[in-house]
């Protein structure tokens, strides 16, 4: 039986059984209460019959007549063959999987009605594999309307999809409209019987390509709701975050703060003070801060995030700062090591590979409260690593944990009075449509500009077949005293990709500028080595580091200003612009080459052309959301935590305000239909409770 997730069984339905409930599971669908929202491909006019003698190659029409002959042909592959005829012209029915009611039923004398794809045939035109039905000599001709076509799968019929729709479309559960009629009105939406109607059973007249598209307004009431669902979602899973345990005020450090800056020898941007300020005002409350800080490549968020460290430490709290991966930890490591211990603030490292005893007394340093800050990977999260008082958990590149593990690490500053307050990072520029749904959650703070002096990179796409004028351009920026970066997608050859492998390119490159020192870094490399590898490459030890896309954050090197990708065409936009932030980073102009495998493809070439054309985060994100989808975007896309089933976030960017503005007030005031909303369209539990 198809599992139901808090919903009626498919098997209610007349028609479905265990082993086509599997089947339509492939589909998503899992409940009566999924089919209404499975939308059609396509539609197909069957609203008359076409005469035989009318028929053309490539027409897929509704056509009826007398069978003539039907026999089974022997050959290669058997087939059941039968003659249709209505006194205009002929067809040949051709049937290559056929069972005993084709055989009973598609005899000579019987009339039938068939609907299918014209083709040319060796003697006349044919219909293979035609949907049939026998009919009576005396038939109505066909009713008025559209028949839907949807997507199916293997060993799944139109008609049983149409039959199982029809069904979950007279089920009062399945299509009860929660929209109050006042937001109804209000937004000018049609109600759901009319949308659902007009989109699974259109009159002839309507406006296939607008529903088609998603333009038409029976489209738009789906998404609107779709959209409006998982933002109850988000907002109640944040309402009750807050509602479990208030958070410890943070407030104070304001010398250490002045210190700090002073330190650094640069004043903060407008947009650094004023996110500075949001997450202050934030941290000095009871209710436990929720928000994204949201920053391009070198926008400055580390120092945000160090002054609100600051702040916690002021006032007899822990924070902890998580990084996804061991290389982005042990840069946050020095650069927090750096900037906090001479203020008398003493920080921690967790990670995998410590030592047993360096591990034991680390541990203790936190548990006792003598570690004001720790750094680590999600080593932070797990057993036996205790915190005195920690009141302020940072975690940097937070898509790329699962929330489990994001809350792993806030349970345990919970200590059954208050918790701590979280404040996330991504240098992943969002756009503001997807920030709006992705992070409902969250608040939101953008720091949307960059340090000045900072250099745009400009960037050239060049074919691999050019690659020893690639050679000589970092042979030349070397040769100036600069550094440069070559990226790789693989480590090692691999015979199923085109990608070139680390290890073959470090030492290709090694035989061609022998004059250069090169480094090579990779995931498979010991973490020890890829501390000196890394180390000596920032202290200009190295000219020329290869690596894998493991530099693509928390990698700081001003005097490096050439960055080589191959193959960028097989990574995404946001990917490609993280990697690109490497260089640019001094005073010197800098420069990234796509190194492509050609031909590319339509995507590819789009891809790679927004990259050339714009260093602008935020608008090469909006493209990535276009040309990827937001799963994709934001890194989510095997967890299913966006994939909308009618919802397009940037066909429907226009419906998010909207959906913004009702979603409290529904939450509020009609409690019952917001928990049904999300029933119905995100399932049990909370969307990314499930990560």
């Amino acid at each position: 039986m198809a599992v139901a997730r808090d919903g009626t069984p498919l098997e209610r339905l007349p028609g479905i059984g265990p082993r086509l409930g599997e089947r339509l599971g492939r589909l998503g669908i899992t409940r009566v209460e999924d089919l209404p929202f499975h939308l059609p491909l396509r539609y197909e006019d069957r609203s008359r019959c076409v005469r035989l003698g009318e028929l053309r190659p490539g027409e897929s029409v509704l056509a009826e007549g007398e069978i003539t002959a039907a026999e089974v042909v022997a050959g290669r592959r058997r087939r059941l063959v039968c003659r249709l005829a209505d006194g205009s012209g002929s067809l040949e029915l051709v049937f290559f999987h056929f069972f005993g009611a084709h055989r009973q039923r598609l005899t000579r004398g019987a009339r039938v009605r068939v609907f299918g794809e014209v083709r040319p045939g060796p003697v006349m035109l044919q219909m293979v594999h035609p949907e049939w039905e026998v009919v009576a000599a005396d038939a109505p001709p066909p009713a008025g309307g559209l028949t839907p076509c949807y997507p199916a799968t293997e060993g799944v019929t139109q008609q049983q999809l149409r039959r199982a729709v029809t069904g979950a479309l007279e089920s009062a559960e399945a299509v009860r409209d929660w929209l109050p009629s006042a937001l109804v009105q209000r937004q000018q939406l049609p109600d759901l019987a009319t949308a659902l109607a007009t989109v699974h059973a259109p009159p002839i007249e309507a406006d296939t390509r607008a529903l088609l598209e998603g333009r038409h307004p029976a489209v738009r009431r789906l998404a609107f709701e779709e959209l409006l669902a998982h933002r109850l979602s988000l907002l109640r899973l944040r309402r009750a975050h807050q509602a479990a345990r208030p958070a410890p005020v943070l407030a104070g450090g304001e010398d250490r703060h002045a210190a700090l800056l002073q330190r650094l020898g640069f004043a903060l941007t407008d947009a650094q003070s004023r996110v500075r300020r949001e997450i202050a005002a934030d941290l000095a409350s009871e209710q436990p801060t929720l928000r994204l800080v949201q920053g391009d490549v070198g926008s400055g968020k580390t120092v945000v995030a160090a002054l609100a460290a600051l702040t916690a430490v002021a006032s007899g709290h822990q924070a902890a700062v998580m990084a996804p991966t061991e290389l982005l930890a042990e840069q946050h490591f020095r650069n927090f090591r750096d900037w906090l211990e001479p203020l008398g603030v003493r920080v921690a490292w967790v990670s995998g590979r410590l030592s047993a005893a360096r591990r034991r007394e680390t541990l203790a340093a936190l548990a006792e409260g003598e570690a004001q800050v720790v750094i680590g990977t999600h080593a932070l999260f797990q057993e036996g690593v205790r915190f005195a008082r920690l009141g302020l958990v940072v975690v940097d590149e937070q898509h790329r944990f699962g929330v489990h593990q994001r809350l792993a690490l806030r349970d345990k500053g919970d200590d059954g009075r208050t918790q701590p307050h979280q404040l996330v990072m991504t240098a992943t520029p969002i756009p503001r449509t997807l920030a709006m749904t992705a992070y409902a959650d969250l608040d939101v703070s953008v720091i949307d500009e960059l340090p000045p002096g900072r250099q745009p990179v400009t960037t050239v796409a060049i074919p691999d077949s050019r690659r020893a004028e690639v050679v000589e351009r970092v042979r030349a920026a070397c040769a100036e005293g600069r550094q440069a970066y070559w990226v790789c997608t693989l480590v090692e050859s691999s015979e199923l990709l085109e990608a070139e492998a680390a290890e073959a390119t470090a030492e290709r490159l090694r035989e061609s500028l022998p004059e250069l020192r090169v480094g090579l870094v990779h995931g498979r490399v010991k973490a020890s080595d890829k501390e000196a590898v890394m180390a000596a490459f920032e202290a200009g030890e190295l000219d020329l580091l290869v690596a894998t896309t493991v530099i693509e954050v928390g990698v700081n090197v001003p005097n490096a200003s050439l960055m080589i990708i191959e193959n960028p065409e097989r990574l995404g936009l946001a990917q490609l612009h993280q990697l690109r932030g490497r260089v640019g980073r001094g005073d010197a102009q800098s420069s990234c080459v796509l190194l492509y495998h050609g031909p590319l493809t339509e995507t590819a070439r789009a891809r790679l052309g927004v990259l050339r054309e714009s260093n602008d985060g935020f608008r090469i994100a909006r493209r990535d959301l276009e040309l990827r989808g937001p799963g994709e975007l934001l890194g989510t896309r095997q967890t299913g935590a966006l994939e909308y089933r009618i919802a397009d976030l940037h066909r429907d960017a226009d419906l998010i305000d909207a959906v913004q503005a009702e979603a409290d007030a529904l939450l509020d005031d009609y409690p019952e239909a917001a928990a049904a909303l999300i029933r119905r369209w995100v399932g049990e539990g909370e969307r990314y409770a499930q990560v």
